[in-house]
């Protein structure tokens, strides 16, 4: 770090969006403020949506002066919105120079908020529209609540002004941009927050985290946080898992299968069922056979499947499967007692549905992840 870059470093201020419960409360002690003090923060900035210290009308100005010099609340910010004929509506929020997306899909009384916990991806799944951008960085904790935060503030605002049409949200879902296990610490931290009485208060079983399959950071995740789990598995063996995800070539089916048998046994908040995610890709994956085994290699795993079909993505050469072959699929699923269900399109007017976000990723990191 040369000396102008030492200089901005240390002009920045706080940001108190990477902060959990336990982190404000070091920080307030470190400030010479009681405990309260933090609490009182929270609540405004996660219940009142606030980011401005001096509209904190039960602080001292003592204590506002001094946040004031030291700290920020700072999210990402909103630069474009895109609206679905379906009611889904896809945010994209600038991070530095570049941009994430966020998709808002409210059904009935049920709104989920799916987020992005890295600006782009390393995986090179060759069927998502994420991959092909490359990968930049991961998102810091601020970045992936701030997702949140900037949602919720929004909606807050347009209930005020009588706009009927967006919930709060109630449920939210890590199957944005990115691999979340490649992130694992900040996405824990903005998971705690997530669900904590002075942040967004959500019920544990209302998040969910959807993982490729790294192998090690599931065994983590178990021992750092109990939440729903999706596997991204997309195939029924490893020579096509292979083909179509590069992951499998370091953590193979069984390996990832075994994972998720330990984490189920484990969690108390996936109501006994980890959910298997399998995008139907014409010819590649959708054959009567490769249904039957698909349901072989998950014998005497509690789960569930979701059959996602495939979303058409630019310049990717893949086709979806016709609904014949898509319910041929379902049906032999059904044969075994596996629940199963289709998964309803969201938002792929707007390239919002699963696979294609996509955001704007100036790719020059190679993520390392060998030391998962």
């Amino acid at each position: 770090m040369d000396l102008e870059e030492y200089i901005l470093y240390m002009q920045k201020k706080i940001n108190l969006l990477n902060m959990n419960k336990e982190e404000l409360l070091i920080f307030f002690d470190k400030l010479g403020e009681k405990p309260f003090r933090s609490h009182q923060v929270m609540r405004w900035i996660y219940h009142h949506y606030c980011d401005n210290f001096n509209y904190m009308t039960n602080l001292s100005k003592s204590l506002k002066i001094k946040l004031n010099q030291i700290a920020e609340i700072r999210a990402p910010i909103i630069v474009k919105e895109q609206l679905s004929l379906d009611g889904t509506i896809k945010w994209a929020m600038q991070i530095d120079k570049q941009q994430i997306e966020t998709v808002y899909i409210p059904e009935n009384k049920r709104t989920t908020l799916c987020i992005s916990s890295q600006i782009g991806c390393p995986l090179g799944c060759s069927f998502c529209g994420t991959a092909q951008q490359g990968f930049n960085r991961n998102l810091n904790v601020s970045e992936i609540i701030g997702q949140v935060w900037r949602a919720a503030q929004l909606i807050n605002i347009n209930k005020k002004i009588n706009m009927i049409n967006r919930f709060p949200i109630t449920n939210i879902v890590f199957m944005g941009m990115g691999e979340p296990l490649l992130n694992i610490v900040n996405v824990v931290s903005a998971i705690k927050i997530i669900l904590d009485e002075l942040g967004f208060k959500l019920s544990k079983r209302h998040v969910t985290l959807s993982t490729s399959g790294i192998v090690p950071g599931i065994a983590k995740l178990k021992d750092m946080i109990d939440i729903p789990l999706a596997i991204s598995l997309h195939a029924p063996n490893d020579l096509i898992r292979n083909k179509i995800m590069p992951i499998n070539k370091k953590y193979n089916i069984n390996s990832v299968l075994e994972a998720i048998r330990k984490y189920s046994t484990h969690s108390k908040s996936n109501y006994g069922k980890i959910t298997i995610e399998y995008v139907l890709l014409k010819n590649i994956n959708d054959d009567v056979l490769h249904a039957h085994q698909l349901a072989k290699q998950l014998q005497g795993i509690p789960c569930k499947i979701n059959l996602i079909p495939w979303n058409p993505i630019p310049n990717i050469q893949y086709t979806c499967s016709s609904q014949n072959r898509i319910h041929a699929f379902l049906k032999v699923l059904l044969t075994y007692n596996i629940t199963t269900i289709i998964r309803k399109i969201r938002g792929a007017d707007i390239n919002a549905a699963c696979g294609q976000l996509t955001g704007e990723v100036m790719n020059r990191i190679q993520l390392r992840h060998n030391s998962l």
